[in-house]
């Protein structure tokens, strides 16, 4: 009896030796969060001749485990701004490069999935720029973003805006 428990032990030991072996070499499952997402601009809280011709947010994979940001804004009179930066993910400071308009600096973490949380600020002038929160649906159509930023008196203030992921070609 004892040595048929002590084989049941060695053989559930063995499976879950193999099952962590298994675990740790299958593929890494895709962020959700990852692709080109277009802003749904005619859903912008504000008057149509002050809201860009369009945006998009681009987060992708980069190299040695880094993602990356890219910014593409066509605004209202066909002028363009792009902006991005390369990142790990966890939290640590990193010039955007491009159009510093907003921020010059961003950190990003990931807590969960579907969830990214981007902090920006302008260095220069040591002040925050704006928290955003952006979640993707579970059906990793839609993205949300939400915006934290202050008004000159100091006073918070929040904006929602609205993304749809744009196929692959």
């Amino acid at each position: 009896m004892k040595s048929r428990l002590c084989a049941l032990r060695i053989g559930a030991l063995g499976f879950v030796a193999l099952a962590s072996v298994s675990h740790a070499g299958a593929p890494k499952a895709r962020s959700p969060l990852l692709g080109t997402w277009a802003l749904e601009v005619a859903r912008m809280p504000v008057p149509a001749e002050a809201r860009p011709k369009s945006v998009t947010i681009t987060f992708a994979e980069a190299d040695q485990g880094k993602w990356s940001t890219k910014v593409d804004i066509i605004d209202n009179d066909g002028s363009e701004r792009h902006m991005g930066s390369a990142y790990t993910v966890n939290g640590a400071a990193v010039t955007i490069e491009g159009d510093q308009l907003e921020a010059d600096t961003a950190s990003v973490a990931i807590p969960a999935p579907r969830t990214m949380i981007m902090a920006l600020a302008k260095a220069a002038e040591r002040r925050p720029g704006s928290t955003r929160v952006y979640s993707v649906s579970e059906d990793r159509r839609r993205m949300t973003e939400t915006a934290v930023s202050w008004d000159d008196n100091g006073i918070p203030m929040m904006r929602t805006s609205y993304f749809v992921r744009v196929a692959r070609k």
